[in-house]
């Protein structure tokens, strides 16, 4: 190995290191309602939402196929919720994690140094769907393209505005008084 001074350094291994530190959501400060909320805490819900966080979503590609794939499903699916959302006249959507009976486990099962690193700083996934991540496209483009939105996790929300009924579709969005909806 040749180094910058001009010097050769015999060596029978590189190893090659970037200290690569991963920071999630660009290390945004989150907050709800005035107190801080941090994804690490959270469940990862269909592998973009954040459990208890409303109204969030971030593409985080396969590990072992194309990022894009995933990414591309990700984008459709907030399409999707958005655009259900928009008909039902509802403000915020918020993952709820309801079911004891799901643990926790780590996002990302990789030994690679900068995963270990990162797991005080990475959400984690449940044990069952929504909240397991599969790394499988064709159960992702089944749950993401075709499954309901209104999955009985999802809650959905609309805000009370004076002098009309809690969940009018409609009403002028300048109130800041949430009343969470049935399902749809």
């Amino acid at each position: 190995m040749r180094l910058q001074s001009g010097d050769e350094l015999q060596a029978e291994i590189i190893v090659t290191a970037t200290g690569l530190k991963l920071k999630l959501l660009g290390g945004v400060e989150l907050m709800v309602d005035g107190v801080a909320a941090s994804p690490s805490r959270a469940m990862t819900y269909k592998g973009m939402m954040y459990s208890e966080i409303p109204n969030l979503a971030s593409a985080f590609g396969y590990t072992n196929a194309s990022w894009t794939l995933k990414a591309d499903l990700t984008a459709e699916y907030v399409c999707r919720l958005l655009n259900y959302m928009d008909a039902r006249d509802y403000d915020y959507c918020t993952p709820r994690r309801r079911d004891p009976s799901i643990t926790e486990e780590p996002a990302i099962n990789f030994t690679s140094g900068y995963i270990q690193r990162a797991s005080d700083v990475l959400p984690k996934q449940g044990s069952k769907k929504p909240w397991k991540l599969h790394q499988n496209y064709a159960l992702d483009l089944l749950n993401l393209r075709f499954a309901r939105v209104d999955d009985g996790t999802m809650e959905f929300t609309r805000i009370k505005h004076r002098g009309q009924a809690a969940d009018t579709p409609g009403a002028k969005k300048s109130e800041q008084r949430v009343v969470t909806s049935p399902r749809s």
